[in-house]
């Protein structure tokens, strides 16, 4: 008899797969059931019967909901960074390198499995283990930002980081807003939107070695003083 669709075989026992894909098949229900409830509303037992396998089958690969849940949220963390990471290294066209971090941003909120709520919103982000993917997720985007921009201009590494820090919140902020907004314009109009604002400021710094003093462009506001 053909296995059913759950994963399981019609009298109930679960069908052997290999551990990989279990392990990707209880991933994919826990992420279900975790979305759909928040952790601390969540069970075991929802996510056994999600995945159509016993309890012990799944504490067989999870020893708990802690860490099934921190696995989801490094498989997901570990897709953003690799975003933010793949913008950066795609071109050398730094308007291009905007859009396409916000376009990360965007499309990981965007995506149907609603994943950026376990990382973005999570109602476990008090608990140390958590707290510390999610900052990883952050600081990783920010530094690969970072490092572009003082990569080709004359900001130093403090500034740089506001920068960067400034161009991954307005983009995070701003895709979370368009979804629960109801996406009353295209997703690709809201990246187009949000990369204009966020490249207009970024552009304003001189590339490296074009200007000398300050990187915020005060030098050439004396010099327009003076030829006053």
């Amino acid at each position: 008899m053909a296995p059913a669709t759950s994963g399981t075989r019609a009298a109930g026992r679960p069908t052997r797969m290999p551990r990989s894909a279990r392990r990707s098949q209880l991933l994919a229900a826990a992420q279900d059931v975790f979305v759909a409830q928040g952790y601390h509303a969540a069970a075991m037992d929802d996510i056994a019967e999600r995945a159509g396998v016993s309890k012990p089958v799944l504490y067989q690969h999870f020893p708990g909901k802690l860490e099934l849940y921190l696995a989801l949220l490094d498989t997901h963390c570990d897709a953003i960074i690799a975003k933010i990471q793949s913008a950066m290294e795609a071109t050398t066209d730094n308007a291009e390198r905007v859009r396409g971090a916000t376009h990360a941003y965007f499309d990981f909120v965007s995506h149907e499995s609603e994943a950026f709520r376990l990382v973005f919103e999570s109602d476990l982000r008090n608990d140390p283990a958590v707290r510390e993917r999610v900052e990883r997720v952050e600081q990783a985007s920010v530094e690969a930002i970072t490092a572009t921009i003082m990569a080709d201009t004359s900001v130093d590494r403090a500034r740089a980081e506001i920068l960067a820090a400034g161009l991954t919140g307005i983009s995070q902020v701003a895709a979370r807003y368009w979804l629960t907004g109801g996406r009353e314009i295209a997703q690709e109009e809201a990246e187009r939107l949000i990369s204009a604002l966020s490249w207009r400021g970024i552009a304003s710094f001189p590339l490296s070695g074009d200007h000398a003093g300050d990187p915020a462009g005060d030098s050439g506001d004396e010099s327009a003083e003076e030829s006053r």
